[in-house]
């Protein structure tokens, strides 16, 4: 089953994506929302794994309100106009529908994003490890022995035990590498494994004994720590 829900500022337009989704068997659509800021609140505090996204609100444009979220799930952008097209799929989105869309249509988008959910699945269930170049070699790396992760001027530092690594990668490469509901970017020097932090506050986390700052770009990640916390 789907998690969603659907952001429009136009209360008819979600009156038609609820009798959409009514119909379909693999769809639960949790909420619906005309205000945005409720719309992330709710994100922040709960895990959904599609969003039907109107482009023009008045209050910000779908497509920033998309990039602004911290965890992205999957995205259907739904709109009257047809400029927004290359924005809209410019940040990965599964499908766009152009208002007014019929149950067909609809139902077509909803299929890809499932296939698509499902590869992503298979996918992390696979990724329990990862090879990084140490010393000219290739090393093997177990997702769940990883600590901390550092950059370092061109190389980044690993931190198992007994003793770290050092690798020549970029943070944003190491990141990609890794499966985003277990770990997180705090900072522009550091990514953290989400399950392994004892403490946490706005501007700090303890992970392996280490105190981590939150960087002021990724005050988000608190919120969101907030939200896992509350699921335990």
């Amino acid at each position: 089953m789907m998690k969603c829900i659907a952001v429009d500022d136009e209360p008819l337009a979600l009156q038609v994506i609820t009798k959409y989704c009514e119909k379909i068997s693999f769809l639960q659509l949790e909420k619906v929302f005309t205000n945005t800021d409720e719309a992330k609140d709710y994100l922040q505090h709960n895990s959904i794994d599609l969003i039907f996204l109107d482009i023009q609100m008045p209050d910000i444009n779908g497509v920033q309100f998309y990039k602004n979220l911290t965890i992205k799930p999957q995205v259907i952008f739904t709109t009257a106009f047809k400029d927004y097209a290359v924005e809209g799929f410019n940040v990965d989105a599964i499908d766009y529908l152009l208002k007014p869309f019929e149950y067909d249509r609809f139902l077509k988008a909803t299929y890809k994003a499932k296939e698509y959910l499902e590869f992503l699945s298979s996918q992390e269930l696979q990724l329990n490890s990862l090879y990084v170049k140490v010393n000219y070699e290739m090393m093997k790396i177990n997702l769940k022995d990883i600590e901390l992760v550092e950059a370092l001027d061109d190389y980044i530092k690993i931190y198992i035990k007994p003793t770290p690594v050092l690798t020549l990668m970029t943070l944003k490469s190491m990141l990609e590498k890794l499966p985003s509901k277990e770990f997180a970017r705090i900072h522009r020097s550091y990514i953290v494994p989400l399950s392994k932090i004892e403490k946490f506050s706005k501007n700090k986390v303890t992970v392996a004994g280490k105190e981590v700052p939150i960087g002021s770009s990724y005050s988000d990640v608190y919120e969101r720590l907030i939200g896992l916390s509350s699921h335990l």
